[in-house]
């Protein structure tokens, strides 16, 4: 499925039609470069399963968890800071991936072959006019 995004308006739309298209799949892989809008998206896809806690960029603290008003945990996971896999088992990666919660991971490259079968990937690029093309597969 490919969406494109023209202003942050049209996010809540295309963000409930990612959910849609997911049938069911709690794990979520963004792709795409510095400024592509990873972070904004999952802002939105936070806000719409219910987050009661205010969603930021786990860039330095590479895990956020947010409670949603039912009090179910979403994942946040930012990979951009790591460099080698032996660093992502150290704060349990396996645990987010089986917990059956939503987890949302950005720059996700260096864990693709541990994602399960299943995880939605969302790959983010940016047109000359500022569009955002999502290819979700």
């Amino acid at each position: 499925m490919i969406l494109s995004v023209r202003n942050k308006r049209e996010l809540q739309s295309v963000v409930r039609k990612i959910l849609d298209h997911a049938a069911g799949g709690r794990i979520f892989a963004f792709y795409g470069t510095l400024g592509a809008g990873k972070t904004t998206i999952i802002k939105v896809f936070c806000e719409i399963l219910g987050a009661a806690d205010l969603v930021s960029s786990p860039t330095f603290t590479i895990v956020n968890e947010y409670r949603t008003v039912d009090g179910d945990s979403l994942y946040h996971i930012d990979f951009y800071r790591i460099n080698k896999k032996d660093e992502v088992y150290d704060f349990g990666i396996e645990e987010y991936l089986s917990a059956g919660s939503y987890c949302f991971i950005e720059w996700p490259g260096i864990i693709d072959d541990m994602l399960p079968q299943g995880t939605i990937k969302v790959r983010i690029t940016v047109g000359e006019d500022g569009e955002r093309i999502l290819n979700i597969d």
